[in-house]
């Protein structure tokens, strides 16, 4: 009886173990409400810094009809046209129309931003820089896996590439002209959890795209049904060109007979952006990372600087994880980094591969190895990804992470209400410059 039971049990797991199964995730445009709260908070930080590399902020941001409260903490040198750089990001964004009922040059812009607390203040600045306390208590996840070439999840990356996509044909203005700025997307793929030779798992394949549905807000008199007709016809060919790691997805999916496309299910989207909803900073933290893979601490990022480990720890940890997949270590690796608040040292470090580890090592030893090769003391995260340049309001539309590592000339506005310009990094926690020693420490 015992033994039928065992066999019985070892049948199940084997017949499971490649059982197809369906995960969602999903994206916001840039002119989503929450969205326009995290690119304003980040715009007003990128502006600090841009003056006060040390700056310290904690910016948080509400939009709704007609408009914008900012509110928080800050301790900055310089001095920064607040309204002039919400009305840039605004404008930016797309939101230029009276119709729109938020509107870049018309909207209310209310700012309630004080001086930071002594208190935090004292527990994060040290005299020795290396000794810098963590801005605040709490846990980072950082996340990575071999299903695409930027070890990101698959349905998370095409979630952002449709929104950021529609939101560059808008702009274009060539073609879908009835296009506004608020736009959302969710992809659902379908699955095969894949096993190595001997039976271990090592990751997962996508198979098919099952659903996409993909809301899109435009002008008044536009049928759900022509809409629907232009995203076949212009986005998904546009997407299925534009990336070798999904294009014969999407023409597979364009195909499938038993695949969804859902386009505008409520059947009208003319009133949206902060006029159709309230937007608040930091409410979207699962789009900004891995779409609801791995695991998330629960602090959102933009209009925080780097002092505060919400943003930069959570940076590291992706850093960390995207090594090690990349390195050959494992298939699949979430990192976890946790700290107090006034402390430099990190209260803890976790790693799990999920059973999709490529070397004779537990997790525990994987992660001992991660803290000899990088150091999470704040100060030392802030040295190591260039933290301090004003590289945030591009995080804040299309995912902080999964993103390209590049040299942009970005513009700002100085004491004086004037425009200047200078040259930032971006995405510093994208680069596999520690490729070669995460090999060499683990042999590979």
């Amino acid at each position: 009886m015992c033994h039928k039971l065992k066999q019985s049990l070892v049948d199940f797991f084997t017949i499971n173990r490649n059982m197809h199964y369906l995960f969602t995730s999903e994206s916001v445009s840039e002119g989503h409400p929450d969205k326009v709260s995290d690119q304003i908070s980040d715009a007003i930080l990128d502006n600090m810094i841009a003056q006060d590399p040390q700056a310290h902020v904690a910016c948080e941001t509400l939009c709704t009809t007609g408009q914008v409260v900012i509110a928080g903490e800050v301790s900055c040198k310089g001095w920064v046209d607040i309204q002039k750089v919400v009305r840039k990001t605004i404008a930016d964004i797309g939101y230029t129309k009276a119709e729109y009922k938020f509107e870049a040059e018309s909207c209310g812009i209310l700012t309630a931003l004080h001086a930071q607390s002594q208190d935090i203040n004292q527990g994060v600045s040290r005299a020795v820089a290396e000794e810098q306390g963590a801005g605040d208590q709490g846990m980072m996840f950082g996340y990575a896996t071999d299903e695409t070439d930027n070890y990101m999840p698959l349905t998370l990356d095409l979630a952002h590439t449709l929104v950021y996509t529609l939101a560059r044909i808008r702009k274009e203005g060539k073609q879908m002209t009835y296009l506004r700025p608020d736009s959302k997307s969710q992809v659902t793929i379908e699955y095969d959890a894949v096993c190595d030779r001997d039976g271990k798992p090592c990751g997962q394949r996508p198979v098919r795209i099952d659903t996409i549905v993909l809301s899109t807000q435009h002008d008044e008199g536009v049928t759900p049904e022509s809409i629907k007709k232009d995203i076949i016809e212009i986005l998904l060919p546009r997407v299925a060109t534009r990336d070798s790691r999904y294009g014969h997805l999407l023409h597979a999916f364009l195909e499938d007979k038993e695949a969804k496309l859902l386009v505008n299910p409520t059947g009208n989207f003319v009133i949206g952006g902060p006029h159709g909803d309230t937007g608040l900073t930091g409410r979207k933290i699962i789009v900004d990372t891995y779409g609801g893979r791995g695991a998330h601490g629960g602090g959102a990022f933009s209009g925080k600087d780097p002092s505060k480990v919400d943003r930069s720890a959570a940076y590291a940890a992706r850093w960390i994880a995207k090594h090690l997949v990349a390195a050959g270590v494992a298939h699949e690796a979430v990192v976890q980094v946790s700290y107090a608040i006034g402390v430099a040292e990190p209260v803890s470090l976790y790693v799990n591969t999920y059973g999709t580890a490529r070397i004779p090592m537990s997790d525990a030893e994987i992660a001992a190895k991660v803290a000899q090769l990088f150091d999470l003391r704040p100060a030392a995260i802030i040295r190591d990804l260039k933290l301090t340049q004003p590289m945030y309001e591009e995080t804040a539309k299309y995912g902080h992470v999964g993103r390209t590592n590049e040299v942009v000339t970005k513009t700002f506005i100085d004491s004086d209400g004037k425009e200047y310009t200078r040259e930032v990094e971006l995405f510093t926690w994208e680069k596999l410059d520690r490729l070669a020693a995460v090999k060499a420490a683990f042999g590979l």
